[in-house]
């Protein structure tokens, strides 16, 4: 006797999803996580072998999002989009009188003006009913010492969030942040490898919330899939922290 056919979740199916950041970290598990569940997928990050390296088969655009040129290029061809999962930043540590100038804006343009022009260029390309998501940080909801930059221009994501919900919605696209943190992806392996006592500041990242560890990209993946998903249809403007409930608690 046969056995019965293996139940297959696909939420996302027929969904066209747009991942900056695809090329590692949350992005690209992400993306893997949303092909599985039936999206069709346009992956953007700035080396074409890492987003290749993430799904072979996926349309890749190897493309700086915070470019305006590249992404002005890119609008103008790109197919009608169900949604976009924003997840592209960068990390640079530093308190705000030690922070260079230069820092700063770097941390801007990676983290705040990227996403901005995303949304400002692709939106068009939005069919109704779309939903996106912003990767903001946990960091921009709770001060902690030696990220200025990032968690200020992080802080500027959930905002940028909650204008979109508020702007789109009479397309009904929704829009929506996630705060993550921490989460052991790359960022914070190149955090821990710049600290002068690696050891001691990853147990301090694991101790900042109630469940004493870091989170994963797949726990990421997993929240960034429902809300591009029709489940998540009367979720808008919100910021959401996914983070081992640090904020709630700290």
């Amino acid at each position: 006797m046969s056995s019965a056919p293996e139940f297959q979740w696909m939420p996302l199916a027929g969904k066209r999803i747009l991942v900056t950041g695809a090329g590692s970290g949350i992005g690209r598990t992400a993306a893997r996580l949303f092909r599985e569940r039936g999206a069709d997928l346009e992956l953007v990050g700035r080396r074409l072998g890492a987003l290749q390296a993430t799904l072979p088969d996926a349309h890749h655009v190897p493309m700086d999002h915070a470019d305006e040129a590249a992404v002005a290029a890119f609008a103008a061809r790109c197919r009608p989009l169900d949604g976009m999962l924003l997840a592209a930043g960068e990390l640079r540590p530093g308190s705000v009188e030690g922070t260079p100038t230069v820092d700063f804006e770097a941390m801007i343009t990676a983290n705040l003006r990227g996403p901005w022009l995303m949304a400002h260029h692709l939106g068009p390309k939005l069919r109704e009913g779309g939903s996106v998501v912003l990767v903001g940080s946990n960091i921009a909801l709770r001060a902690i010492a030696d990220s200025a930059a990032y968690s200020v221009a992080k802080a500027g994501v959930h905002m940028l969030a909650k204008v979109l919900a508020l702007e789109w919605a009479a397309r009904r696209i929704r829009c929506n942040a996630i705060a993550p943190g921490p989460i052991h992806t790359r960022m914070v392996e190149a955090r821990l490898a710049a600290s002068a006592d690696p050891v001691a500041d990853l147990a301090r990242l694991a101790s900042v919330n109630p469940l004493k560890r870091l989170g994963t990209e797949a726990e990421v993946a997993a929240l960034a899939a429902h809300l591009l998903s029709d489940e998540s249809a009367w979720t808008t403007g919100a910021v959401i922290a996914i983070d081992g409930g640090a904020d709630a608690v700290y």
